[in-house]
Formats: C-alpha cells, structure tokens, sequence
C-alpha cells in the first residue's frame, strides 16, 4: 500500500534511528514537490545512491510561498504523488517553514540537495547555509545531486494558468526593467535604514465558533465557542514586519493601565521580533485594545467585538511626554512609519511634529467601525508617503465618484507628498508619483485569500521602508504588494512577512 509509507515527521525520527542503529545509511530530500517532474526523478535517484534509506519530507501547505496559487497541489496530494515513487522509502508532511526541524527530528547522514544549491553564496535566501550547519551539528553530510535542474515554478507558470492575462502583462513589463537579482538585492538597502514606528497597540483574537442556527427564542443566531487564539495586531504587527528587514526597529506605542487592567505587556513583549526594540507609554486612563473577531472554520466572520474604554486617549500629562520624546528622538531616524488606526494614541498634537521633524514619513489613517467617519489623513500636514484604500481617500476628499488617479493627485498636493498608493482589494493598487506625475498600476498578486487582516499594513511596512531606503519606486511598491498577496494567505498576524519569504514569492513571480 502506498500510504504506509507516509508517516509523521515524529515517527521518522524513530524509524531513522531505528536503521541507523543497523548501520543504514539515511538520506534525506526536503522541499515543496508540487509538481513533480523529470529533474525530481533523477534527484531522487542520485540521493537514494548514497544511502539505503530514502525519506522526502514535504512542506506543509501553510508554509508554502511560493508564488499566488501555490502549492496547485495540496499536501496529502503531494505526499501521495512522492509515495507512488518505488525508489522513496517514507515521506511526511513537515510542520514547520523550513527544514532544518525535519534535519534535527530525523538527523540523516546525508542531506541531498540539487547542484544549484552548491554555491552557498548563490543562494538568495540563505537557507542552505543553515541547513548545511544543522547537518554537520549531527555528524552528517550535504551531498549536492549533479544531474538536470528544472524549476517547478517555472513549469507551472508557464503550462497552468496560475496568472490572470493582468499579472502576466505586468509581471513581463516589470521583467524587461528589472532582473530578479536587482531587485533582490536592492532589499540589502533597508537592513541599514534606522526606522521607527508609531501607532496603537492592538490584540487580535480570533474566536472561533460553529454555528446552531437559528435562536428557538427569536430571530438571531446562537454559536458554540470553541477557542480563541490572540494574536499581535496594529503596530506591532507593522514592527515585526519591519524588524524582520531592518536590523534597527524602534516602536512607539501605549498601553493600558498597569494596576486597573490587563494591559497585555507580557504578551506584546514575547511577541515583539527580538531586534524590535518597544517604546511604552502607560495610559492611566484606557484599556489595551483587543479587537474580537468571531469565525467558523471556513473563515466566516459573524461579528466583531472592541474590548475597549474609548479607545488608547493619553490625558494631557501623557500626551506632553509623548511630544516630548518625539521632539526629541525624530530626528534621530531614517524612515519613520505612522500606521494609524485612530483609537486615540496619536492626537493631534502628535500628528503635527511628526509631520514637521520626520525626515521620511510613511503613513496610513485606518478607517474601521470605532472611527468611521472622523479619521482621515488630512489630520497630517505633510507625509513622504500615503498608503489609503479606496474608502479612506474618498473620505479624506469627500467625494464618492471621482476617479482614484486625480484623488490621489489631490490628496498628495495637499500633503505634499512623493507617493500615494491607493489599495483597492482584488483590483489591485494604484500609486502616483509627484516626481514624474503620473501613475501606474499593480494588480493584486495573490489568486486565492484566506483572510485580508492585515494586508494593508504589510504593504505599508514593505513599501515605506523600499521607498524610504532609496529603492526605486516600481521595484518598493512591486515589494510591497507581494508582502501584501502573501499576508492575504495567512490568518490574521499568525506570522511575520520575512526575508526569506518574501524573496521565494518574487522569485516565483518572476521565474
């Protein structure tokens, strides 16, 4: 039977051991295996060469970033397809983003990896340089196949209709401007850029219920809560996003009363990314915001509930200590990035000298239901860049029909600002440049979306830092809606937009 050989990652490393310690030699294959082709054969059967025992542990689908659409196959599929190979011996479906778990779990002697990996220095993401070290920590080796490469990606994008004929055309424009190493490496610009970021705390928790119908009592729906999980929302998800780019990350924000209320400090701090260093100011006054979404399994939400006093307002004491600091400290940053949610932090006062001793500011004005209708970005006098959605730059010019490209001229006269981009969901993007006066756009890079929390503000952590750090404007704003694709792929904050990550995206974007 084909499926006794698919096993959990656990269990192969006791069956690893096991043949280990009859004087069998395990090899060892990981990677995504989403279409499997003739340059997979033949790397399995170099590997299987240099031992006896041949495991393939695949990537887990959640982990998987490699492009909009991917994997095209699911895990169980993929691990069946790898188990109908005779020359594989155990296959499982690894629960982690990388493989170096699947090489400490199963400690192979040898880690079988195709030639193009061979020049640690060639690979982008600086994977194999870590997988190599985790091998030798166990007494193993790397062994490089030497045999035909052909890329998965490339096979797919070009024979599947993984891209609408929209992303095709952009994709090949921005291929005949730019070259995938350009882009890649204009990324080592923003790991020297100092950044801070200044906004509201929030938790998101996410509650998650199945449904029981209809109230026999009355008109509305009852639920049965089956848990919660909180995750890091707000700027601290905008931090994390940056820190994982820049080594230098600072992070202003409030939090509630310590003696009146949990104000969650414990929590955001051991949720923070370790170069994300947190500047805090105690509201004596308000509550840590928690912002409850209600879901069933599919992603459905019922409701939303603010756990909240009137939201994060310093009192006037609070608020001078604020101005104090940045008075003092703005000018000691690059690129200063404002993800305003308007629950109260940021008062005007705040928005003022921000504007005026900033030497590059990114902004958002968030508009969600405890602010609807009194949040704009005109509450700033100047900005370097806007990030909006579509409803937030309508409200800000109080005009419902016109087009987003003279809105977004508009609204960047006013602010006197190099660039806006405008988000508008499955459309896409729309961003204008002062520079050159004009716009151009980007379609959205992302075919399937589990949930959109959070999106925006991927786009404004990548493309604020891209465009503060000098890159240039087509390759920070291409950089930010791929962030963005990817955060719509993943629950709420349950992971940071990193590095690694983000380069497999482009890479397969690209390929």
């Amino acid at each position: 039977m084909i499926n006794k050989k698919i096993t959990t990652l656990d269990q192969l490393g006791l069956i690893s051991n096991k043949f280990k310690k009859k004087g069998k030699n395990v090899v060892l294959c990981h990677g995504m295996f989403d279409l499997i082709h003739l340059g997979h054969i033949r790397y399995f059967q170099e590997a299987k060469e240099e031992g006896d025992i041949l495991i393939v542990t695949l990537t887990a689908d959640k982990f998987c970033r490699k492009g909009p659409g991917r994997p095209i196959f699911s895990e169980n599929l993929r691990a069946e397809s790898l188990a109908a190979l005779e020359i594989i011996d155990y296959i499982a479906i690894c629960p982690h983003p990388t493989g170096i778990e699947a090489i400490k779990i199963i400690k192979p002697n040898i880690y079988a990896k195709g030639k193009e990996y061979e020049i640690e220095s060639d690979d982008i993401t600086g994977m194999i340089a870590e997988e190599r070290i985790a091998v030798e920590l166990y007494k193993g080796q790397i062994f490089y196949t030497d045999n035909l490469v052909l890329s998965s990606s490339n096979l797919l994008n070009r024979n599947f209709d993984i891209f609408t004929p929209e992303v095709k055309e952009y994709i090949n424009n921005l291929k005949s401007n730019f070259t995938l190493s350009e882009i890649i490496e204009s990324l080592n610009n923003v790991k020297k850029s100092k950044i801070l970021v200044i906004g509201d705390a929030i938790i998101d928790r996410y509650t998650y219920v199945k449904t029981l119908g209809q109230s026999g009592k009355g008109i509305h729906f009852s639920v049965l809560k089956d848990y919660s999980v909180d995750y890091p929302g707000g700027s601290l998800a905008v931090a994390n996003h940056i820190g994982a780019f820049s080594d230098d990350v600072t992070l202003l924000t409030g939090l509630g009363s310590k003696e009146k209320f949990d104000n969650y400090e414990s929590y955001i701090r051991s949720n923070l990314i370790s170069n994300v260093t947190p500047k805090i100011v105690y509201l004596n006054d308000a509550r840590t915001i928690v912002k409850e979404r209600f879901i069933d399994k599919d992603m459905n939400k019922f409701f939303e509930i603010y756990h909240t006093i009137d939201g994060q307002c310093p009192n006037s004491k609070e608020n001078l200590e604020l101005v104090n600091w940045l008075d003092s400290n703005l000018q000691n940053f690059d690129i200063v990035v404002v993800p305003d949610y308007g629950e109260g932090l940021i008062t005007h006062s705040m928005s003022k000298i921000i504007s005026k001793k900033s030497k590059f500011l990114a902004i958002n004005t968030q508009l969600n239901s405890g602010n609807r209708g009194y949040h704009v970005v005109n509450r700033y006098n100047s900005a370097n860049f806007i990030s909006l959605n579509e409803p937030e730059l309508r409200l800000a010019r109080h005009d419902k029909h016109g087009s987003i490209s003279e809105l977004s001229k508009a609204t960047a006269k006013l602010l006197s600002a190099d660039f806006i981009s405008i988000t508008q969901g499955p459309r896409g993007l729309d961003t204008y440049c002062k520079a050159d006066d004009k716009s151009f756009k980007v379609p959205a890079l992302s075919s399937s979306v589990v949930d959109r929390v959070g999106a925006g503000d991927a786009f404004l952590s990548i493309s604020a830092i891209c465009l503060g750090s000098d890159l240039k404007p087509e390759i920070s704003i291409f950089l930010g809606a791929t962030a963005a694709a990817m955060d719509v792929q993943i629950i709420g904050n349950e992971s940071t937009i990193n590095r690694v990550d983000l380069i497999k995206y482009v890479t397969a974007l690209l390929k």
